[in-house]
């Protein structure tokens, strides 16, 4: 397990609870890059940070993945400026800096150093989970899909809601540690905390380029 955030004590009471087992790694992975718009990953922003690290290990990783075909889908935070302004959408009463991530907006732009194909899938959501209210259970089953590569923004948000629902929906989940992040150290590092123990596998970089580089390549 990762470094628990909250004391000495805090592995061994999860361990002894019976958490933190390993997850079964299937043979046909697809990669989720959580809402790496510019809006998280630019500072400028008033709901981003410099994710420029995780922008660059995201796009190791699905490259990594282009020669066994690997599916890549992005996801994107978008609402209507009727949404944004007005009271229809609960989680932006909490969350009122999101309100600034408007359809065709810069800050709803998948962020442009990331290697997007033509073949990549996109989903726009309004909720944190890439699978609330999407079509992405649908999508990843209908690609046979067996396991979850989740990368992206923000590490205590949208990552692990849809940590969550991947495993909840069937689906195995890896969660390459430098392809994730957040605002702030400390909810980052409670939530990869939270992953590994009951959700998924927290992972290096390294190791899940090589998870992916061991995969058949596809057929010409």
């Amino acid at each position: 397990m990762s470094q628990a955030p909250y004391g000495p004590d805090t592995e061994h009471t999860y361990e002894r609870a019976g958490f933190g087992a390993p997850v079964r790694r299937g043979d046909r992975p697809a990669i989720v890059v959580v809402d790496l718009t510019r809006g998280f990953t630019e500072d400028r922003f008033p709901s981003g940070a410099d994710l420029t690290e995780v922008v660059g290990a995201t796009s190791a990783l699905i490259e990594a993945g282009r020669p066994a075909s690997v599916p890549v889908v992005f996801t994107t935070i978008a609402y209507t400026s009727a949404e944004a302004t007005g009271d229809a959408v609960t989680w932006l009463h909490k969350a009122r800096g999101m309100r600034a991530l408007v359809e065709n907006s810069e800050e709803v732009t998948i962020d442009p150093r990331l290697p997007r194909a033509a073949r990549d899938h996109m989903i726009a959501k309004k909720g944190a989970s890439a699978f609330f209210g999407t079509a992405l259970a649908s999508l990843l089953t209908g690609l046979g899909r067996d396991t979850v590569l989740v990368c992206g923004a923000t590490t205590s948000g949208c990552v692990r809601a849809t940590a969550v629902d991947a495993v909840q929906s069937g689906f195995s989940v890896l969660v390459p540690r430098e392809c994730v992040g957040d605002r702030a150290p400390g909810p980052h590092e409670a939530n990869l905390f939270d992953i590994q123990a009951k959700y998924g596998d927290v992972i290096g970089l390294e190791e899940a380029i090589a998870y992916l580089s061991a995969l058949p390549a596809a057929a010409p």
